[in-house]
């Protein structure tokens, strides 16, 4: 048995990270040229960047042919009192995804350095009782959103967060129960912290429910550690990159994903904030062209319609 890899796109890979934003595309934008450029699947991205009516959005939907794979929420749960927080997040972003669809919330940590500036907010490290918080608190986020929305919980490291590096994905793996949270495998972020992907679905398959297909320039990647870049300032300097120019390698990740067995969603990510709005669509036209010609018979991808 192969998995299907349903490929599709998300407004970050448009410099999208914040609900409203000067620098950002419209969100009319957004949604015509993902759709131009071939894709028929996207997330919702950021709560409040496409409209959060769900009759709207499904009307903004139809007219470019796009469905929803998933809803983002950030956590920070291992802080005391955060339950009450995260889950007004989740309120809003899971009704509005089951409504028009969508069969995943993305769960990301919150960074422990602020999100546009980079500055430092607390210690990137968690003490033994913040970590059980954090993996606690996940096991009943996802507990309580697959039982009153039926949506899967797949929880995504991050750079400047406190699960980022192989070792802290390997230890959150070990820690939570599969049949609440599994992992949305963000190939970029892994390895913008020197991971092994493939070591990761090699070592823990049953946990891999989603991916975010996304590559890193090598030699930033370098300046990262050598001078302790806070990812703002990476992305800025172009950390993320268009396939192939990057690693990883996305054929043989592609054929390890083929070989779990199961369904799953790839979506095409690349961090762009801040990016001029003519740059997005030349990069989406060039990653699907590049995907669809990756020779992976599981890969299902849209045809471009402009």
């Amino acid at each position: 048995m192969t998995s299907k890899i349903r490929v599709g796109s998300a407004p970050d890979s448009w410099g999208v990270w914040f609900p409203a934003d000067d620098a950002q595309t419209t969100a009319d934008r957004f949604l015509s040229e993902v759709s131009g450029a071939g894709y028929d699947w996207i997330e919702i991205g950021p709560y409040g960047y496409l409209p959060t009516d769900p009759n709207e959005l499904s009307d903004r939907l139809e007219q470019h042919g796009l469905k929803v794979s998933a809803g983002t929420v950030f956590e920070h749960l291992h802080r005391p009192d955060s339950w009450e927080d995260v889950w007004k997040q989740v309120t809003d972003v899971a009704a509005l995804t089951k409504a028009v669809g969508g069969g995943h919330i993305i769960v990301i940590p919150e960074p422990w350095r602020d999100h546009k500036t980079g500055a430092a907010l607390e210690s990137p490290a968690l003490s033994p009782e913040q970590w059980r918080n954090l993996t606690g608190g996940m096991d009943e986020l996802g507990r309580r959103i697959l039982d009153e929305y039926g949506l899967h919980v797949q929880f995504h490291s991050h750079a400047d967060s406190h699960v980022g590096y192989q070792r802290d994905i390997e230890r959150f793996c070990n820690d939570t129960d599969p049949r609440w949270v599994n992992l949305c495998l963000d190939t970029g972020h892994v390895s913008y912290y020197g991971g092994d992907n493939l070591e990761l679905i090699r070592r823990f398959p049953e946990r891999i429910g989603y991916l975010h297909l996304k590559q890193v320039d090598p030699e930033i990647v370098a300046q990262v550690e050598a001078e302790d870049l806070t990812f703002p300032e990476a992305v800025r300097r172009g950390v993320m990159v268009e396939p192939p120019l990057g690693v990883p390698e996305m054929g043989p990740l592609l054929a390890a994903v083929e070989g779990l067995g199961t369904d799953i969603f790839a979506i095409v990510e690349q961090d762009l904030y801040p990016c001029a709005p003519e740059t997005p669509l030349p990069i989406a036209q060039r990653t699907h062209t590049y995907l669809a010609g990756c020779g992976n018979r599981a890969v299902e991808i849209g045809r471009p319609r402009s």
